[in-house]
């Protein structure tokens, strides 16, 4: 496990240019007393749940260390938000708006971006909003199933200032199992305002 502020991206993550937007975020990184811990898997393609998402500050801090490491990750959002004034500045940083009513599904929205791309990494936040759930949306499993990559956990944790990268898990096929396993890995985990 690194204990430096940023673990190194292997040579299959996805990247964009790093610039002064990422010099920044280091900066303000560092000054929240935030950190990045484990590794990043070699993986071409994969998807990135993070948890508990209890609050609009996880976004905040994730899209910090995103720029700061100049990784390239599409990060699903609902449609709605990115029709906002925001749109615009969300769109460069790489969040995909979902339209939950097409007629395809997000799934197969997913499915057909992992297809067109050589390298892909999807980040999702299986809550599916910020206010407690008992069960996740196991929209993430369907389309690791459907894609065939695996799932990389990154757990938040407030009291530490600490986001985790955990080990890669794999879907089974079967769904309930997997994501009651899956969600087992998060039971220490404490957002801002809450656990899972």
């Amino acid at each position: 496990m690194s204990e430096r502020l940023l673990p190194e991206l292997p040579p299959e993550a996805p990247r964009v240019r790093r610039g002064l937007a990422s010099k920044l975020c280091r900066g303000l990184l560092r000054l929240g007393g935030w950190r990045l811990t484990g590794e990043f898997p070699r993986q071409s393609k994969l998807i990135i749940i993070g948890a508990p998402h209890s609050s609009y500050w996880d976004g905040i801090w994730g899209l910090m260390f995103k720029t700061a490491l100049g990784l390239d990750i599409n990060i699903m959002i609902k449609k709605e938000v990115m029709d906002s004034p925001l749109g615009p500045l969300l769109r460069r940083f790489g969040l995909i708006p979902i339209d939950r009513k097409a007629a395809i599904g997000v799934v197969g929205q997913m499915l057909k971006r992992f297809d067109e791309r050589k390298c892909m990494w999807l980040g999702i936040t299986p809550e599916g909003t910020r206010k407690p759930v008992k069960r996740w949306k196991s929209g993430f499993l369907r389309i690791a199933e459907a894609a065939q990559v695996p799932i990389l956990p990154v757990l938040l944790d407030y009291p530490s200032r600490t986001f985790h990268l955990g080990e890669l898990q794999y879907t089974t096929g079967d769904l309930d199992a997997d994501l009651e396993r899956i969600r087992g890995l998060f039971r220490d985990a404490r957002g801002k305002h809450r656990g899972i």
